[in-house]
């Protein structure tokens, strides 16, 4: 029989009807789906970054501060994807500003730089889609017609894209295809729409009119409609109007905010649209909210977190993202399992088992009140188990191959035995398999074990690597294992790759940008991040370089961006969109005890996610969601 689920509970097995009427009714359980308003006026520049939860109504609190107090860079709906919210921030009070700032949805916290518009100016209206964010018009030392365009996963500065129609400041919108820049100042009043389709470049379309003329909207949009609010005319109205993205036309009225006020700005999911402060004329702390396909009078959500206007607005949700649900619709599936780094072992060997939750920040803790006796090790895991492969016990190297099981936070267990008692074997895996690619016994070897990671048994021969070598790096996506670095004597820059489902011996996959040995490594399901060792071996140079390698596609590492600190035995962990490297050795200065962090899928320096138990070097570390496990 079905298990026909509770409506606040998306498990189980649904009609398709059933489903249609939660999503379209706002009832269907919420993906995370938040808000966020960056800086504002109020009436000085402000940092403050307030947050709300679009399926909760309530007050917002504080995500974290914009990189300077800053306001009224984004007219709209602004910029941001499922992962990432990117604040062009405009104005500081006494002069415009190019900086861009972006911060990641899931990781409360201070903004990080983005890179900069094309020229520094306010009151431009942006809009995005999951890939391209287009900031419209705005202001230098006059009104401009200026689009230009980021591509929100990489950061970098903004590319010019076209020009609008006219000269003016404006407020932004969108659907997965098309952006939407209505009303403005030229420095006169206009009811002008225009729009460009995001993923071609060029000049602005008109679209139709407004219905009236006005500046400083809010605006809110599902994957079909979008909704301008309030606005000066040059008095504040509260009128609510829609237009239909797709088809082009003059605007709607169709309702009315709770009160008359400009400068607002908007967020929304595929139901709710929400606006938030603006001025009256007095400066308002006021958030509101409507069902987008009725429309109506709006009702009160709650308050910022103080009295402000012409924030910088970003969303998760907004009707620009591809699936037009999202907030509305369950959580998507992890493929690739979970979010636990776990770090075993190292210098010193007296360390606890620790961990983190690769998509937060914040120190480690321990895992089990239990410590691994064994430095100059490696690990990696799957779904459900961490593995910790061979190394050094104090005594000697050892073969000994033990885990853990990530649920239970229980003890370390013997799993069995490796083809040799080595140390610095670099291990990668997918579901079911864990390779271990070369290492010292003491002499430097050439062997891949493979273990079956749900089968307790002794490793078997898989083949070689194209030359002897350690201590390497190694990652993997769900059918390639890759393995990188190592000395030969001297440290070097070679890679190899294997088939994971199959044996026999590497082949050669290009070059790392840097020869190096005993670094880090991390993953996404199509990338493998290489990170810090040692470049040479006297006297002593640590690397800080952060290299990457697109998987399927063989050939040599291109530049990502650099740790915060050059070091040597530092060890990586991940899940399927950010990469951690935890502890290692400075010269001088000994073993230390950072995390950094990176997005993978993007290129830029690392930045601070906490610290480590103690600090420490050659640990084993190993994750239950990292990309190697998607597909399998």
């Amino acid at each position: 029989m079905a298990n026909y689920p509770q409506l606040d509970n998306a498990s189980g097995v649904w009609k398709l009807r059933e489903v249609y009427d939660a999503v379209m009714g706002g009832y269907w359980p919420n993906a995370n789906a938040i808000g966020l308003y960056g800086g504002g006026s109020t009436p000085g520049a402000i940092s403050v970054i307030d947050k709300i939860t679009l399926a909760t109504s309530g007050n917002a609190t504080v995500f974290g501060n914009l990189s300077v107090g800053a306001f009224s860079g984004a007219t709209g709906q602004g910029l941001g994807s499922f992962v990432r919210g990117v604040l062009p921030l405009g104005y500081n009070g006494s002069s415009n500003l190019s900086t861009i700032d972006y911060v990641t949805f899931s990781t409360e916290g201070n903004a990080a730089d983005f890179g900069d518009t094309t020229s520094a100016r306010y009151a431009m209206g942006c809009s995005s889609n999951t890939v391209r964010g287009i900031n419209g018009g705005g202001h230098t030392s006059s009104n401009v017609n200026t689009i230009d365009y980021v591509t929100i996963i990489s950061t970098g500065n903004a590319i010019d894209f076209g020009d609008l129609s006219s000269s003016r400041i404006t407020s932004g919108s969108s659907s997965p295809t098309r952006s939407i820049f209505g009303g403005g100042v030229t420095p006169s009043l206009v009811n002008t729409v225009d729009f460009v389709e995001i993923a071609t470049t060029g000049n602005a379309t008109d679209f139709g009119d407004l219905n009236a003329t006005g500046h400083s909207h809010g605006t809110a949009s599902s994957s079909v409609r979008s909704v301008y609010a309030g606005g000066s005319t040059p008095s504040e109205v509260n009128t609510l109007q829609f237009l239909t993205i797709a088809s082009q036309g003059n605007a709607i009225d169709y309702g009315d905010l709770t009160q008359s006020r400009s400068h607002l700005q908007g967020v929304s999911n595929s139901v709710k649209g929400i606006f938030l402060g603006g001025l009256t004329p007095s400066i308002v702390n006021t958030i509101d909210e409507i069902v987008i396909n009725n429309g109506g009078a709006a009702t009160d959500f709650g308050d910022l977190s103080s009295n402000k206007r012409s924030g910088i607005p970003s969303c998760n949700s907004h009707g620009g993202l591809n699936d037009g649900y999202q907030g509305t619709r369950p959580l998507p599936f992890n493929e690739a399992g979970g979010d636990l780094g776990l770090y075993f072992g190292g210098e010193p060997a007296s360390s606890p088992i620790q961990f983190i939750n690769i998509s937060s920040t914040g120190n480690a803790n321990d895992f089990s009140g239990v410590t691994v006796g064994a430095i100059d090790t490696n690990g990696g895991g799957n779904k459900t188990r961490g593995m910790i492969y061979s190394g050094n016990d104090g005594s000697g190297n050892t073969d000994d191959i033990k885990y853990v099981e990530f649920a239970t936070k229980g003890n370390v267990a013997f799993f069995g035995n490796a083809t040799a008692a080595k140390q610095i074997a670099a291990c990668a895996s997918n579901n079911t398999r864990l390779l271990a690619g070369g290492g010292a016994t003491p002499s430097n070897v050439n062997n891949i074990d493979q273990i079956t990671i749900s089968t307790f048994a002794n490793a078997s021969d898989f083949g070689d690597l194209t030359a002897s070598r350690k201590p390497l790096g190694a990652g993997s996506s769900n059918t390639r294992a890759v393995w990188g670095g190592g000395n030969n004597p001297d440290p070097t820059n070679v890679m190899d790759y294997v088939t994971i489902s199959t044996t026999g011996n590497a082949a050669d996959f290009g070059d790392l940008t840097v020869a190096r040995r005993n670094g880090a490594s991390a993953n996404s399901s199509t990338r493998i991040l290489f990170a810090g060792g040692r470049s040479n071996p006297s006297p002593a140079a640590e690397s800080n370089v952060i290299d990457y390698i697109t998987t399927a596609t063989t050939g040599n590492a291109t530049d990502f961006g650099d740790l915060t600190s050059s070091r040597i035995g530092v060890r990586g962990v991940s899940n399927t969109t950010r990469g951690c490297f935890m502890g290692g050795t400075e010269t001088p200065g000994g073993n230390v005890n950072i995390i950094d962090f990176v997005t993978i899928d993007s290129t830029g320096n690392a930045s601070d996610f906490g610290d480590i138990i103690a600090a420490g070097r050659g640990g084993a570390t190993a994750s239950n969601g990292h990309g190697g496990l998607v597909g399998g």
